[in-house]
């Protein structure tokens, strides 16, 4: 299936630089999250999966609002899309941390995901800006509790090869 609309790289630091400049950190998960890890762009990505803390999220949205995105699906405190006029989509997971610092997510379905606090140090690149990510075997984690298509696949196992992540055991024997 074709994509009709990519987000670029160019688009990811745009949205990152302007989010920084007003003090909102987040971090690339999902393809862009796992490109950042490889610092290379692998493929072509339709939205671009962050995560923010959910006092940003209003913040996040009105900063992005002036870029033209806007609300197309979901809402805080559970995952949302935003998209532009382009068909551009920031696809959003508000997280509020523990006292352990990790990322506790609330699912659509009503229950809580956790990003563990060592997940939220990974670092890599999109083009050459230095950009904030989960980390290899966090976005391993990410991976699991549904169906893999051919790019989670993919995803994985140049995971696997760059960094020796273990597979998830959903992963193990199907490469």
């Amino acid at each position: 299936m074709e994509l009709k609309t990519t987000i670029e790289a160019k688009d990811i630091i745009d949205i990152i630089g302007l989010l920084e400049a007003e003090n909102i950190d987040i971090w690339l998960d999902g393809g862009w999250g796992v490109d950042a890890l490889l610092e290379e762009q692998t493929r072509l990505h339709k939205d671009v999966d962050v995560i923010v803390h959910i006092d940003n999220v209003q913040k996040m949205q009105c900063v992005l609002e002036r870029q033209g995105f806007r609300l197309a699906s979901g809402g805080a405190p559970t995952n949302f899309v935003l998209r532009d006029e382009k068909g551009r989509e920031v696809n959003v997971h508000p997280v509020r941390f523990d006292e352990k610092g990790n990322g506790i997510y609330r699912m659509e379905n009503g229950e809580d995901w956790v990003y563990p606090r060592e997940g939220f140090t990974g670092k890599g690149k999109v083009d050459n800006r230095r950009v904030h990510c989960l980390t290899a075997k966090t976005q391993m984690l990410c991976h699991t509790g549904y169906e893999p298509s051919e790019k989670d696949f993919n995803e994985m196992k140049a995971l696997h090869q760059r960094f020796g992540v273990e597979y998830p055991e959903q992963y193990k024997n199907k490469f």
